[in-house]
């Protein structure tokens, strides 16, 4: 239950009783594979393989 003394403590410690090691390992691997894709995937290179993909299935986009 939120209250307006929650700190970032309490949310840790509610997390740790409730969130399962599964649960866990699942978030850290989205929060891994966001950060990934912010550091490397770079706009143009996604464009360019979108512009590609769009192309290969048929839809003209220019």
């Amino acid at each position: 239950m939120a209250t307006a003394n929650n700190t970032v403590y309490d949310r840790i410690e509610q997390a740790r009783t409730e969130l399962t090691p599964t649960q866990v390992a699942v978030g850290l691997a989205l929060v891994t594979a966001v950060g990934f894709a912010l550091l490397f995937v770079q706009d143009p290179m996604v464009h360019d393989s979108l512009h590609n993909f769009r192309h290969a299935a048929g839809i003209t986009c220019h």
